[in-house]
């Protein structure tokens, strides 16, 4: 008896996973079904309603409204309101046990109805909310899971940190990075022009475009590549603005392009404070032709470099410069406070809140062990 009822149990269980992953296809068989079982709890309903001889409450109908909406395409959205229009006409009119508020019951009803069928056909994707919902949160964690950097060799670091200027987790602000033969890291920090949720479909397909083109182009191709395709997008929000390295992981040595980005901070262990890196050139989908004047140096061991978009050092009261020089302090100020752990998180937190993303990286080159100092010197002096 007990094999026979798990039986049963698999097979129901087996049965609704199936609808479940119909549903997501977002197919028109998948639409029909839902709506005819709707239909028929409707159908419920109302004979549950005439066999008891009382008024179904108008908040069921809205009930099952606000699961057409959240279910439902827009033309069996459409479907639907007809069943619930006229299921609620007649439990309310036609019926004997009608109650005196059936008027104001049924206008309530009617601004809901007519509030869902705006709501449906404002639905651009063609999908229903919900699943809209699910599409947009798996755009957003594929656009995060490319600015996640490849577990790096003994020595070596990277800390990111991005906040979003307006609450929601589509950022303009992204990364893409690529590693080789365990030795070449490269790495783009994006600022795309636009705010809010705007600019999400836009970061996306940018960093889409950039995470096959990293580590298979020079720098100075990738970036022209890059700005190519931005100005095929024919459309005046089509801007943005970059900072590419490409890093040798065994001796150090470091290539620096920028596009219109703000310039990379270097932190020198003699010199004990960050110098401003001189890689220069043209912001992406402005001109044809667009120049790059890279910079080219070394992180030594105990030396870190850092990256960062405009929203970290912009604001009102303060120029370009003033703003780096603020970062500069601060960045000072959280090496010294606890070293280059967390520092991205740290550093961002004492940015004032503004409207526009802000995002931080930093990638450390760690101090070298007793016996490994030996090795290095000889590197430094063979380089």
């Amino acid at each position: 008896m007990s094999n026979a009822l798990g039986s049963v149990a698999r097979g129901i269980t087996s049965y609704v996973q199936q609808r479940v992953e119909g549903w997501r296809t977002g197919s028109r068989a998948s639409q029909a079904f839902l709506l005819l079982v709707l239909v028929l709890l409707v159908g419920v309903a109302v004979g549950i309603g005439a066999l008891a001889q009382v008024v179904v409450p108008v908040s069921l109908w809205f009930l099952f409204l606000m699961l057409g909406l959240m279910l439902l395409r827009f033309v069996p959205l459409l479907l639907l309101t007809v069943v619930l229009g006229v299921a609620a006409f007649w439990t309310s009119v036609e019926t004997g046990f009608s109650t005196p508020s059936r008027e104001a019951a049924l206008a309530i009803l009617a601004v809901g109805v007519l509030l869902a069928i705006y709501q449906g056909s404002r639905q651009r994707s063609g999908l229903p909310m919900a699943l809209s919902e699910a599409v947009l949160t798996q755009l957003r964690d594929r656009l995060q899971r490319q600015g996640v950097v490849p577990p790096l060799p003994n020595g070596w670091r990277s800390e990111s940190a991005t906040i979003t200027a307006n609450g929601p987790s589509y950022a303009g602000d992204f990364l893409v990075a690529d590693l080789r033969e365990g030795r070449w890291l490269e790495m783009a920090l994006v600022d795309v022009c636009g705010k809010g949720t705007s600019v999400g479909p836009q970061a996306l397909q940018f960093a889409g475009a950039l995470g096959g083109l990293i580590g298979a182009l020079p720098p100075a191709e990738l970036m022209a590549a890059a700005n190519h395709f931005l100005l095929r997008q024919e459309s005046d929000e089509s801007l943005a603005t970059a900072v590419h390295i490409k890093v040798d992981l065994v001796t150090g040595d470091y290539t620096i392009t920028s596009a219109g980005h703000p310039p990379a901070l270097h932190w020198h262990l003699g010199q004990r404070g960050w110098a401003v890196d001189n890689a220069r050139g043209m912001a992406l989908g402005v001109i044809d032709d667009a120049e790059f004047t890279p910079s080219r140096g070394r992180l030594h061991p105990g030396e870190a470099l850092m990256f960062y978009t405009d929203g970290v050092i912009e604001s009102a009261d303060r120029d370009l410069d003033e703003g780096i020089d603020w970062l500069r302090d601060q960045a000072l100020r959280a090496v010294d406070a606890r070293g280059f752990t967390g520092m991205p998180k740290r550093v961002l937190k004492k940015v004032p809140r503004g409207d526009d993303d802000r995002a931080l990286l930093v990638l450390e080159r760690q101090p070298l062990t007793s016996p490994d100092r030996d090795v290095e010197r000889s590197r430094s002096l063979a380089g």
